[in-house]
C-alpha cells in the first residue's frame, strides 16, 4: 500500500512540471511494478496524463482499464470538459451508470468553456431532476452561466436551489451570486447579498467595488475599498479602470500612484491597471505622464505585443505622441495592432490634416476587419476626402469583408455631403442585399441622405420603417429634413409626437423644431419653443439656436425685436447671427439696420464676402444706387471676392455645373434656345419678369436679358433636354434662390408639368403646377 501512495505522490509532482514527458516513465515502473491494474492508481495516472496535455494517453489508459470506478469516468470527463471538447465528454458522460455530482459539473464546466451557456444551463436543470446534490462548484459555475447571458429569472431559480441544500453561507457561493445580480441589473439584491455575507473575503469586497463602479457610484465604490483589510491587484484595479470609465482619470492616476506606494512589496501592476492608466492619460491629454508610465512598462518588461501595446498606442494617439506611436508600430508586427489603437491612430493623423500615413497603416494591417476598414472611410470622409472614401468602398466590396451598419452609415454621409441621389441609391441597394438597410444607424443615414438629396419622400419611407426602434437621431434627422422642405407643421407635429413617445430631444432637435417654425413664420409657437427648450429640457441656448430665433423675427417683420434679442442674448452674437438680421433687412428694405449688422460682421470676420455682398444689395433694393457703388468699390479695394452664384444637378453619373449667363458647357446654344423659348412661353401664360431682382442701375430690357439667365434657369433648361418626361428635376444651388427665378419656377413647372426641386443655401423649394412648397415665405 505504501508503494501505491508513493507512486501517486510523485504522479502529483509530476503534474507540477507541466511536462507531458513527465508522465511515461512513472506510468512504465508502476506497470513493470504490476501495480497497473489498481484503479486508484490509474485513475492518477490518467489525471497526470491529461493535466500535463497528453489527454490522449489519458484515454488510452481508460479504455484498457478492465475495472473502472466513478472517478474514472470523471478524470476523462472533466479532462475533456476542460479542453472544451464537450461531445466527447458528453460522450463518456452518456457511459456513466449514474453520474455524480462531479460529472454533471464537469459538463456545466465544458460547456461554460464552450461559451454554450444555455447547455450548461439545461445541463443543470436535468441534474435537478434526476434528484442529484449538487457540489460548491456546481453552484459556483451555473451562476456564472447565469451571469455570462444576464439570466437574471434562471439565476433566481438556482438561488432558491442555494438556499434549499444550504449553501448560502459559503462565500465562493455568495461571492457567485453577487456577481450574478450585478451583471443582470438588479443593484439591490446584490447589495442584499453583499450585506448578509459573514465572512468577506477579497473577491466579496472586489465584487461590490465593481457593483458601485459598473452603476457610477464611486464615492460608494471608495468607501467600500477603504474597508478592506486586504486588497489585491483586482481590487486596485477595479478602482483606477471605474475610475477611468466613469470620467474621473485624474483621480485614476492618483490612485495608480497611491498602488505605487502601497503595493511597493507585496503587489505590483499588472497589464490590466498600466491599460487603464494608459487610457487616463489619453482621455487627459497627459502626454509626460504616458511617457513616465510607457517608461515603467518597458523597465519592467511587460509584453506590449498586444493589447497593453495597443493602450499605449492608443495613448501616444490621442495625446499628440502620433510620430512615437508609429514607431512603436514599427518595432513590432502591425498585424497585431487592433482597431482601437489603430483608430485613435488615424485620428492622430487626421487631426495633422494628413492621411497618408494613415493609409499607409491600414494597407500594412495584416488582418483588416470590419472596423478597420470603417474606421479608415470615416477618417477620409471626416477629412473631406470623399472620391477616396468611395473608392475604398468600392474595394471593400470587392476583397475586404462585408460592410456592416456603421460602414453604410458612414458612406451614406458621402452621398450626403455630395447631395447625391444616384450614389446614395446605390449604396441603398447594397445595403438591402446584404442585409443592413433595416438597422437604425444605416436608416437614420437614408434619412439624412434623401432628404438633403432633395428626395423628401424616401426619407420619410426610411423613418416609417423603424418604428418601434427609433432613436433621437432619427427623430432629429426626420424634423430637420421636413423642417428644410417646407413642411413646418409636419415636422412641428412630428416633434410632438417624439415627446409622446417620452424620447428627449437635444440642441440639435430644436435647431429643427426653430427652423421649421422660422420657414413658416409661426412666430409665437417660436417663441414657446425656445422657452421650452430653456425651461423643459434644459437645454441652453446655442448660436445656432438665437441664429433661428432671429431670422424668425426678421423674416416675419420684426426687425427691432430681432434687434432686442441680440442686445439681449446670454452669448455673444456672431457672424451667423448677424447675417440672419442683415438678411431680413434686404427683405424689409431697412438700410440703417443693414449697415449695423453688416459693420457687426466685419468686426468678427473682416474678409467675409457675404456682408459686403448683401449690404449692397440692400442699398440696390432700396434704389441707394450710389451707397451699393460705394460698397462694392470698398470690397474691391480691398481685395475682398464676392461668391459667385452657381447651380448644378447630376444626370446619370456626371455632374453638370452652371454659372450666370454660361458660355463653357458643351450645350450652350441648345440650352440658351431652350430658355429663351421657355421664357416667352411663361410670359404668355402670366409670368411677369421682377426685374427689381437685378440689383445694378440698368435699363429694364438688360434687366430681362440678365434674369433669364441665371445660373438655375439655365440648368432647369438643360434639365428638361436631357432627363425623362414627368421625372424629377433636382437643382442645387450655392445661394439663396432670387425673387425672379422663384416666380419662374413655378411657372415652369406649370407649363412643363414637372415637379422641380430646387435646393438654395437655407432651404429646400417644391415646386409644382405653378407654386411652391415654401408658400412663397422664404
Amino acid at each position: 500500500m505504501f508503494e501505491v501512495d508513493s507512486y501517486a505522490t510523485i504522479l502529483q509532482t509530476s503534474i507540477k512540471t507541466k511536462s507531458p514527458y513527465a508522465v511515461k516513465p512513472i506510468h512504465a515502473r508502476i506497470i513493470k511494478s504490476g501495480l497497473h491494474l489498481g484503479v486508484f492508481l490509474m485513475n492518477n495516472v490518467m489525471n497526470a496524463y491529461a493535466k500535463t496535455g497528453v489527454i490522449s494517453d489519458a484515454r488510452k489508459v481508460f479504455v484498457e482499464m478492465p475495472v473502472k470506478n466513478v472517478s474514472s469516468y470523471n478524470t476523462l470527463l472533466s479532462a475533456y470538459a476542460k479542453q472544451g471538447k464537450t461531445r466527447e465528454a458528453l460522450c463518456i458522460f452518456n457511459e456513466l451508470p449514474e453520474p455524480d455530482s462531479v460529472s454533471w459539473t464537469a459538463m456545466i464546466v465544458g460547456y461554460n468553456q464552450k461559451g454554450r451557456f444555455d447547455a450548461a444551463l439545461r445541463m443543470f436543470l436535468e441534474m435537478m431532476k434526476c434528484k442529484v446534490v449538487p457540489n460548491e462548484y456546481t453552484f459556483t459555475n451555473i451562476l456564472a452561466s447565469c451571469a455570462a447571458i444576464g439570466g437574471l429569472d434562471m439565476g433566481k431559480k438556482v438561488h432558491s436551489f442555494v438556499v434549499t441544500f444550504g449553501f448560502s453561507g459559503i462565500v465562493s457561493i455568495a461571492n457567485s451570486l453577487l456577481n450574478l445580480y450585478a451583471k443582470s441589473g438588479d443593484a439591490g439584491t446584490a447589495v442584499t447579498v453583499f450585506e448578509r455575507i459573514k465572512s468577506k473575503n477579497v473577491s466579496t469586497w472586489n465584487g461590490i467595488i465593481a457593483l458601485y463602479m459598473q452603476r457610477g457610484e464611486v464615492e460608494h465604490a471608495l468607501a467600500q475599498f477603504e474597508k478592506m483589510k486586504e486588497r489585491d491587484v483586482i481590487s486596485w484595479n477595479s478602482m483606477i479602470a471605474g475610475y477611468n470609465q466613469c470620467g474621473f482619470d485624474a483621480k485614476a492616476l492618483n490612485f495608480f500612484s497611491e498602488m505605487l506606494k502601497e503595493t511597493i512589496i507585496k503587489l505590483k501592476p499588472d497589464k490590466y491597471t498600466l491599460a487603464s492608466v494608459s487610457s487616463a492619460c489619453a482621455n487627459l491629454k497627459e502626454l509626460e505622464v504616458g511617457k513616465q508610465i510607457h517608461a515603467y512598462i518597458i523597465r519592467t518588461q511587460f509584453d506590449t505585443s498586444e493589447a497593453l501595446g495597443n493602450a499605449v498606442i492608443y495613448m501616444y494617439s490621442k495625446c499628440g505622441g502620433v510620430e512615437i506611436a508609429k514607431k512603436m508600430l514599427q518595432m513590432r508586427r502591425t498585424s497585431s495592432l487592433n482597431v482601437i489603437a489603430f483608430t485613435a491612430l488615424l485620428d492622430g493623423y487626421i487631426k495633422q490634416g494628413d492621411m497618408n500615413p494613415a493609409r499607409e497603416i491600414f494597407d500594412s494591417l495584416g488582418e483588416r476587419d470590419v472596423v478597420a476598414w470603417t474606421a479608415m472611410i470615416v477618417g477620409y470622409v471626416q477629412n473631406g476626402h470623399n472620391n477616396d472614401a468611395m473608392e475604398l468602398f468600392k474595394s471593400m466590396l470587392k476583397e475586404g469583408p462585408m460592410p456592416n451598419n456603421y460602414t453604410f452609415a458612414a458612406i451614406l454621409g458621402v452621398s450626403s455631403s455630395l447631395s447625391s441621389q444616384n450614389h446614395g441609391k446605390q449604396i441603398h441597394a447594397t445595403a438591402l442585399k446584404l442585409g443592413e438597410a433595416s438597422s437604425v444607424s444605416v436608416s437614420n443615414a437614408l434619412i439624412n441622405m434623401y432628404a438633403k438629396a432633395g428626395n423628401i419622400n424616401c426619407a420619410w419611407k426610411s423613418f416609417t420603417l423603424i418604428k418601434r426602434r427609433r432613436d433621437s437621431i432619427s427623430w432629429t434627422s426626420m424634423i430637420i429634413g421636413l423642417a428644410q422642405h417646407g413642411f413646418g407643421e409636419e415636422a412641428l407635429q412630428l416633434f410632438e409626437d417624439m415627446l409622446s413617445s417620452d424620447m428627449k430631444p437635444d440642441h440639435i432637435t430644436y435647431v429643427g423644431v426653430l427652423s421649421a417654425c422660422t420657414h413658416i413664420g409661426l412666430v409665437e409657437k417660436g417663441r414657446s419653443y425656445f422657452r421650452k427648450m430653456k425651461d423643459v429640457h434644459g437645454i441652453e441656448p446655442r448660436s445656432s439656436h438665437c441664429a433661428c430665433m432671429i431670422d424668425l423675427f426678421g423674416r416675419a417683420g420684426l426687425l427691432q425685436e430681432a434687434q432686442d434679442f441680440i442686445a439681449n442674448m446670454d452669448i455673444e452674437p456672431d457672424v451667423i447671427a448677424w447675417g440672419s438680421l442683415l438678411a431680413s433687412c434686404k427683405v424689409h428694405k431697412n438700410f440703417e439696420l443693414a449697415a449695423i449688422a453688416a459693420e457687426k460682421m466685419l468686426s468678427i470676420k473682416p474678409d467675409n464676402s457675404g456682408a459686403y455682398s448683401s449690404l449692397a444689395n440692400v442699398y440696390s433694393t432700396c434704389g441707394k444706387w450710389d451707397e451699393a457703388a460705394k460698397i462694392r468699390k470698398l470690397m474691391k479695394d480691398r481685395q475682398v471676392k464676392k461668391e459667385q452664384g452657381i447651380s448644378w444637378l447630376q444626370i446619370k453619373s456626371e455632374v453638370h455645373v452652371f454659372g450666370a449667363d454660361d458660355a463653357f458647357h458643351p450645350q450652350r446654344d441648345a440650352i440658351y434656345r431652350k430658355m429663351a423659348k421657355m421664357w416667352e412661353e411663361i410670359k404668355r401664360i402670366g409670368f411677369r419678369p421682377d426685374t427689381a431682382s437685378v440689383l445694378h442701375d440698368l435699363d429694364e430690357e438688360l434687366k430681362e436679358q440678365i434674369l433669364k439667365h441665371h445660373s438655375e434657369k439655365l440648368a432647369i433648361a438643360f434639365a428638361l433636354m436631357n432627363t425623362p418626361d414627368n421625372s424629377t428635376i433636382t437643382i442645387m444651388k450655392n445661394l439663396r434662390v432670387c425673387n425672379d427665378c422663384h416666380s419662374a419656377i413655378k411657372y415652369i413647372s406649370k407649363l412643363v408639368n414637372r415637379e422641380i426641386v430646387v435646393r438654395d443655401a437655407t432651404r429646400f423649394h417644391h415646386f409644382k403646377d405653378g407654386s411652391c412648397s415654401c408658400r412663397d415665405y422664404w
